[in-house]
């Protein structure tokens, strides 16, 4: 069975985007992203808000990366392997291989998508992620914490949803940056 695992890069105060939509303050550097690449290598599906796949949808782009530092063309590569799923009513379509597009997130979708499903299953977006929070669907947290405060934005977890949650791993990086790995608990 496969795990839903909401992965996310975010400044100390919880926020994935400044007040402006920036996220240049998150840039992995490359002990960071190959950290990165080592979890997205159990990851079989993607689940994304439609923010996010604009976001994520360069990575599709093969020839993009060629010259690129080698954690960088395996993020790519990586990427280009895996299953998206697009949740958008706003797009009319996607592109990218093994990419399709939903009109809406259904959490029984999903929660059979779990049981039917080996590897496991990313979550992207924090919107998105809300509602899979609600849906109780959520089994893990991979959060990135920054190390600067932006002070208002986009936030990185819900509100109004009350999880507990259980550490199980973590990571201090030479840039400031630590890793927190969380179980959702019944």
């Amino acid at each position: 069975m496969a795990k839903l695992i909401y992965s996310v890069i975010m400044s100390l105060d919880g926020y994935v985007a400044d007040a402006h939509g920036n996220f240049d303050w998150a840039e992995p550097d490359g002990e960071v992203h190959g950290f990165i690449n080592d979890l997205e290598r159990s990851v079989g599906t993607h689940l994304l808000g439609r923010k996010m796949y604009g976001v994520l949808v360069a990575w599709d782009d093969a020839d993009g990366f060629a010259n690129a530092p080698d954690y960088v063309q395996d993020f790519a590569a990586l990427w280009q392997t895996t299953d998206k799923v697009v949740y958008s009513r706003a797009l009319d379509s996607v592109s990218g291989a093994k990419t399709r597009l939903e009109r809406d997130f259904d959490p029984d979708a999903v929660r059979q998508m779990k049981v039917q499903r080996e590897a496991d299953i990313s979550i992207g977006g924090p919107n998105l992620a809300e509602r899979a929070f609600q849906a109780g669907l959520v089994d893990e947290c991979h959060l990135f914490v920054a190390p600067v405060v932006i002070g208002d934005g986009t936030r990185g977890l819900p509100n109004g949803v009350r999880v507990a949650l259980r550490l199980v791993d973590e990571r201090r990086f030479d840039n400031g940056m630590v890793y927190l790995r969380y179980h959702t608990e019944p």
